[in-house]
This record gives C-alpha cells, sequence and structure tokens, in this order.
C-alpha cells in the first residue's frame, strides 16, 4: 500500500494525464460555478501531489557546490594593456590559462562542443580578462543579431565573468560581452533579483578569427566594489552561450536549474592583491538644447526653443555605499513607450526606461508587476505619460554583508500643463540579511503634493515588510505586506503578497496569492485593480524523454491557474485555466506552443475594452493560443501568435507576428503588427477591427555609434508616433545624442464636435560627459 501511494504523485504527472488536463476543459466548461470550485480543489491537490512527489525523488542532477572550489590565479604587471582584443602583450603569454568548462544545456554534464579558455592579468588601475571561445566554424558560426548594448542572454553568443569580492556567496557583479564587443552588465542579488540597468564603466574590444572568437575585458578598480586588504579572495564564475550549438557552459559547474549568478556554485579568483579602496567620484554634466513644436490640423500653434544645462555625481563614500545627486534631471534619451491595446479590465504596466532610477531599483522593486507599493514612473511622468520637470534628486545606497539600506529623494517642478502643484517624493528601504539564504526588509514612501492651480495640498504614504526565505535549493519563499494612508479619502488600505515557487531541473512549481483592499492607494506606485483576491497557482514538467528527437531539448506541459475574487465579500470575478499540453523547446530556441484557456468573468460595472463597453453579466468563454518563435539568433527570424475563441458575448480573433532580418549585425530590421478583430462584443454588439503595425530599424557603425527608428501606429487610439535615435559613445559613458520624436492623435473637439489631428514635435540635442576620478 505504501508503494502504491507514493506512485500516486508520479501517475498525476505522466504524459497520458496531460491529455486528460487537455481535455478537461469540456467537462468544466459544460458546469456551472460550483463544479469550478471542485476543479479549484482538485487542481490545488494535483500541484500538491506535484510538490510532494518533487521533493520525494531523488534527483541526483541537483548536485551541491564543488568542494574544495575551482581555483584560478590572476598576474600582477605593471604595464598597461592596450584593449584592442588582440592579446599582443607579452604579458598574456606568461599567465595561466584556465578552460575545461561544464556542460548546463542542451544535456546536463560533461564537457561542451567547444571549450573557452581563460586568462588573467591586473595592475594598479585595473583588471583584466581574456577570453578565447572556441569554434571549428570560426566567424561563420557566430550568432549576434544586432549590437544593442544590454543585449538578451539568451539570443546571442556571448562570455562573461561575474565577480563576488566580498565572497558573500550572495551578491554578483556581472560583465559580459558577444563576439562583437558589445558589453552586457548588471548587478545580481541572491541569483533572484537583478539590476540589469546598471551600466558600468569599463571597455571590451573583441576579434573574430577562423577557429573562434577573442574577448578582452578591462574594468577599473574604481568600477568594482571590494573590501580593504593586502591579499584577497574573491568569488568569481565564468559563463559562456554557443547560441548556434544551443549550448551554455560554466567554468566551475552548476546545476541547469539555476542561473549563472548562484554564487554558492563560483569557484575562487585566489590571492589577488587590489589598490586600497580610494576616491571613487564620478562626475558626469550635461547639456541640452530642446525645440519643440505643436500642431493642430497641421496649422503650427506654438514652438518654442530652450537650452538646458544639468548633471549627475556619483560618489562612492566606501566600498560599500554609494550616493547619487542628480541636478536639473533630464531624461531626453530615454526611449519612448511601445504601444499596447489593453483587452482586460486590469491596468498595464509601462516598465520604466529612464536611467537613474533604473539604476539600483531592485532595492525598491517590492512584490511583482501586478502590485507595487514603490513605482518609480509615479515621478517625473503625468498619468498620460507626459514628461514633468524635476529639479533635483539624491539617493544613497548602503549594502554590506549583514544589511542593506536605501533611500531616494526627488523634487518635482510644478506643471501648469497638467495642473500640478510643486511635488515631493521620498522612499527609505532596509533589509537585513538572516543567515547565508534569508532576507526580512521594510519600506516607507511618501508623497507631498503642495497647494496650487486651485487644489488643495495631499499628502500619501505607505509602509511595507517584505522577505526573501531559500526554504531548501530548490525551494523559496517571498512576501509582502503593505498599508497605505492618505490625505485623501478612500486611501488608508492594505495589501498582501505571498509567493511560494520550487524549481528544479524537471520540474517549476508556483503559487502565488495577493490581496488588494478597497481602499488601498499607493500614492508613488502601481496596481492592477482594487478589492481584489488573486489566486494564482500552477506549473510545468520540464521532460526530456529518451523517445524525443534529437532536435528538441525539452518540453514543459503543464497547468496554470489565475483566479480572482472580491476582497470585502469574497464574491467570484474571474477566473482564467490555463492548459498547455504543447510547449516544445528546440536545441537552437525555436518554441512551439499550444493553449487552451476556460475562463469565466463576472462582470459587476460596465468597462470598455478598446472602445467597446462590455455590460455587466455573468460570462463563460474558451480561448485558444498558439504560436511559434523561430532561432531568433538567426539573420531572419520569426513571431507568430495567434488567439480565438469566445470572447465575453462575442468573438475575439488576435493575429501577431514578427519578422527581423538581419543581414549583417550592423543593420537589423523588425516588422511586428498586431491585429484584433472583435464580433458582436459589448452593449451594443458592435464589430470592430484594431490594428497595431510597428515597424523598427537599427543601424551601426560599431556597439559604440548607433542609430534608431520605429514608428507605431494604433487604430484603437488613433495615434502615430516617430522616434529616431541617434547615439555616440565617444569614451565611455559619455554621449553625444539626437532625438526626434513625433506623436500625433486624431482628438475630439468639445466646441466643433468633430476630431482634430493634434500633433507635438520634438527636436533634442545632448550631449553628456563622464569624468571619474
Amino acid at each position: 500500500m505504501s508503494e502504491l501511494i507514493r506512485q500516486i504523485p508520479n501517475y498525476c504527472f505522466t504524459w497520458q494525464s496531460m491529455f486528460w488536463w487537455f481535455g478537461s476543459w469540456v467537462f468544466i466548461g459544460k458546469s456551472k460555478m460550483n463544479y469550478f470550485l471542485k476543479f479549484k480543489l482538485f487542481s490545488s491537490i494535483l500541484l500538491m501531489l506535484g510538490m510532494a512527489h518533487s521533493s520525494m525523488a531523488q534527483d541526483g542532477t541537483i548536485f551541491p557546490p564543488v568542494l574544495p572550489p575551482r581555483e584560478i590565479t590572476a598576474l600582477e604587471i605593471r604595464e598597461n594593456i592596450s584593449i584592442d582584443g588582440r592579446l599582443n602583450e607579452s604579458s598574456w603569454n606568461q599567465t595561466i590559462t584556465s578552460g575545461n568548462f561544464f556542460k548546463q544545456f542542451p544535456d546536463q554534464g560533461g564537457s561542451p562542443t567547444f571549450d573557452t579558455e581563460v586568462k588573467i592579468l591586473y595592475n594598479r588601475k585595473n583588471l583584466y580578462f581574456a577570453f578565447f571561445c572556441r569554434d571549428s566554424l570560426g566567424k561563420k558560426g557566430l550568432r549576434v543579431p544586432d549590437l544593442k548594448r544590454d543585449f538578451d542572454f539568451f539570443e546571442f553568443d556571448l562570455v562573461g565573468v561575474n565577480l563576488d569580492p566580498f565572497l558573500d556567496k550572495r551578491n554578483a557583479q556581472v560583465f559580459q560581452t558577444n563576439p562583437y564587443g558589445v558589453q552586457r552588465d548588471l548587478l545580481a542579488f541572491d541569483d533572484a533579483f537583478f539590476d540589469r540597468e546598471w551600466d558600468g564603466y569599463w571597455k571590451v574590444r573583441t576579434t573574430r578569427t577562423d577557429s573562434g572568437y577573442v574577448a578582452e575585458m578591462q574594468i577599473p578598480w574604481a568600477t568594482l566594489r571590494y573590501p580593504k586588504g593586502e591579499v584577497q579572495d574573491w568569488g568569481i564564475q565564468f559563463i559562456r552561450r554557443s547560441r548556434r550549438l544551443g549550448e551554455q557552459s560554466s567554468w566551475s559547474p552548476y546545476p541547469r536549474a539555476y542561473n549563472p549568478y548562484r554564487m554558492p556554485y563560483a569557484g575562487l579568483l585566489k590571492g589577488i592583491k587590489p589598490p586600497d579602496p580610494s576616491l571613487n567620484l564620478r562626475v558626469q554634466p550635461y547639456l541640452l538644447t530642446d525645440y519643440t513644436r505643436r500642431f493642430v490640423d497641421r496649422q503650427r500653434l506654438s514652438n518654442s526653443f530652450s537650452p538646458k544645462i544639468g548633471g549627475e555625481i556619483k560618489w562612492a563614500i566606501s566600498p560599500h555605499t554609494v550616493l547619487d545627486l542628480t541636478f536639473n534631471t533630464d531624461f531626453a534619451q530615454a526611449d519612448v513607450d511601445r504601444q499596447v491595446q489593453n483587452l482586460t479590465r486590469f491596468s498595464v504596466l509601462f516598465p520604466e526606461r529612464r536611467q537613474f532610477f533604473l539604476e539600483n531599483a531592485t532595492l525598491f522593486n517590492l512584490g511583482d508587476d501586478f502590485n507595487q507599493p514603490f513605482f518609480s514612473r509615479r515621478i517625473g511622468l503625468s498619468d498620460n505619460g507626459t514628461p514633468i520637470p524635476l529639479d533635483a534628486g539624491i539617493r544613497l545606497v548602503s549594502r554590506n554583508l549583514k544589511q542593506n539600506f536605501a533611500g531616494l529623494f526627488v523634487r518635482q517642478r510644478q506643471s501648469a500643463e497638467n495642473r500640478i502643484g510643486v511635488t515631493n517624493f521620498g522612499v527609505l528601504r532596509y533589509s537585513k540579511n538572516i543567515g547565508e539564504k534569508h532576507r526580512v526588509g521594510t519600506m516607507v514612501t511618501f508623497k507631498n503634493s503642495e497647494a496650487g492651480f486651485n487644489k488643495p495640498g495631499t499628502g500619501n504614504a505607505t509602509f511595507s515588510i517584505d522577505g526573501f526565505l531559500r526554504i531548501t535549493e530548490p525551494l523559496s519563499w517571498s512576501f509582502m505586506a503593505t498599508k497605505s494612508q492618505s490625505s485623501e479619502p478612500d486611501g488608508n488600505g492594505y495589501t498582501a503578497l505571498s509567493r511560494l515557487e520550487y524549481r528544479s531541473n524537471n520540474w517549476y512549481l508556483f503559487a502565488v496569492n495577493s490581496i488588494i483592499s478597497k481602499d488601498y492607494n499607493p500614492a508613488m506606485g502601481f496596481v492592477y485593480g482594487s478589492n481584489l483576491i488573486n489566486t494564482n497557482l500552477g506549473g510545468y514538467h520540464i521532460a526530456r524523454p529518451k523517445w524525443k528527437p534529437k532536435f528538441v531539448r525539452q518540453m514543459d506541459p503543464g497547468v496554470y491557474l489565475d483566479m480572482y475574487h472580491r476582497a470585502d465579500n469574497g464574491k467570484f470575478q474571474q477566473a482564467e485555466v490555463t492548459f498547455f499540453p504543447i510547449w516544445i523547446i528546440a536545441n537552437t530556441g525555436n518554441r512551439l506552443t499550444g493553449n487552451v484557456i476556460p475562463t469565466w468573468q463576472v462582470v459587476d460595472q460596465a468597462f470598455p475594452i478598446v472602445g467597446l463597453t462590455i455590460s455587466p453579466n455573468n460570462y463563460y468563454y474558451t480561448r485558444y493560443r498558439f504560436s511559434y518563435d523561430s532561432d531568433q539568433s538567426k539573420s531572419l527570424t520569426c513571431k507568430i501568435f495567434s488567439e480565438f475563441g469566445n470572447f465575453y458575448d462575442g468573438k475575439l480573433t488576435t493575429l501577431t507576428g514578427e519578422i527581423r532580418y538581419s543581414p549583417i549585425p550592423q543593420v537589423s530590421a523588425r516588422v511586428s503588427y498586431t491585429r484584433n478583430d472583435f464580433e458582436n462584443i459589448g452593449e451594443k454588439r458592435e464589430s470592430r477591427i484594431s490594428h497595431l503595425f510597428a515597424p523598427e530599424v537599427r543601424l551601426a557603425f560599431n556597439p559604440r555609434i548607433q542609430l534608431t527608428s520605429f514608428y507605431q501606429h494604433n487604430s484603437a487610439a488613433s495615434q502615430d508616433v516617430w522616434n529616431i535615435r541617434f547615439a555616440w559613445e565617444f569614451q565611455p559613458l559619455s554621449f553625444f545624442y539626437f532625438v526626434y520624436t513625433s506623436n500625433s492623435a486624431q482628438l475630439f473637439s468639445n466646441e466643433l464636435k468633430r476630431p482634430q489631428l493634434i500633433r507635438n514635435e520634438q527636436n533634442i540635442a545632448k550631449i553628456t560627459y563622464l569624468k571619474q576620478f
């Protein structure tokens, strides 16, 4: 009997059961809500059985860190190395070469098809790394679709290093490049939180040969954070992706289930002698000219020309503490938002694109993409996304082995256009590391708007606690609870979120629960809705059966449940069950998916979707979704997405396609198109077709001189956007920009009762210069 019980979870997750999941929507679709509650119970039991099975199974592929750890040494030199990707200096021949990388993908274990060789030098100014990435096809085998900085990790050939100078096995400074010398850098914390927009001051050059490529890096000591000490050992890891082969390998072995930033699996850089940390000051002033014009029905109503001076100062007070100051802050070079057509009743989160707020953002990022007590886009932007000038800002960040502290204060100028008075924003964040794997913290936000434009002054604050616990290596739990207080009515509420996540080589499982009270109002945050309880759980099996074709890397069948209730009375609002029996990933990255999505909706109040009003009612419908992504590392790629079926009281067919052509890395053209075809939907039983069209071209002389241009047409919003940006990085992190933006829309005049074409144009020239002391 005990053996039978032990085999139950194994039976529940066989391939035959996936077909049962696929077909069970028929039974559910014919049922009423009480059957859905039974399915909710069944799904929960099934998930718990899967977790139990995963915890009981002896998964030998999740191995502990290698002990003793791998070691590498660096050669101390007196000369300065010329960074040209050629390794001509004699010092490179004198240092020890390390290789013998360990393969994670497509199959874990053993050696990659082509090995990688690593060398390290240093002097009193810089730390140097040299990589020789072997490949029998040489230049022909390299995959680099474009030369954009901070490129996608999964779609390029790349090589890089992770550094853990404090040897705390939790944090890493990451420097990566591809065969064309494009930089990618980030900060990683607990291999779960990433500051991907951090731009370090460093240099890299590459050369491509008939037997592979060479990458040569120069990282100034001033860019790194490290302790004081004459002789030190650092945590270190090297990573390489050979995109054509679908292979990923590392210098120090780690399991396939984890990412390369899990520093307990890193090796050791032994006996390095860095100079004592000294004054580390970066000053980056800018000069900008702005020419703006406004047109109505092609008639120019206004134009303005204004110069602007400002800048930023970054002072590394100690290896643990960094102070940032910004004056007359400007974000003219930031990308404009990409248009979307929201087909849900929830708010859409637009990503932050401004560099000052992106850096160190992980410290302030509590919650998830649907619920954040602090969202930096509330600063310096109106509700419709137009910029509001910032007078000044200050940010202090301190991280050490025991605790982290961060504070941010920004003063926003008044805006007559948006009828907003002077506003002050502040955030205070503290977290404490517990043991080697856990963390708890708290955060306070406050916003104060001064009286102006016949409006009284207002105040808002939030108070949060949060935590992250790595219960076992595969299993982690994170949580957050926030209370809001406001001087305005209906602003004193709360939210809470819990996320349990299990990740192994064979399974990914999660259970997320959150609640947002009716009166919760984070004036500096983001929430997708109010008065809601969300239950989101599911998982998938990472299957690599012996019978799979050789070109297939893995198959990930699974199921997700996403359900909402009212927080004040528990009334059911919405649920989606996403079955994906088809989720196939090839060794080369091609992906084919097929989903079935039964959906229940209870609409209490009418709301619009792309101009169509959805009436209050109870709805049940099923939608079907298919997608295919080709190998995105090739010169010609495509993405196809199709979703069709019933939609509320009518039908909706969505088709999205994207084609990118990159004949050489210096030239890349992309076109995406989305068509939504609504049939007999809403209180007026309307039919409508909406379009979202977006071509984009990127031209690059090299990674430091690039021209990008894109256009967006959104028929649902009657909006057209042009953005053309030229950027020249004439020395590390010093830029010249020229930006042209045009934003036009058809708006109705209340007086004329007819649409007007309103267009705003902006021409910006900006130069920034970084000096590091």
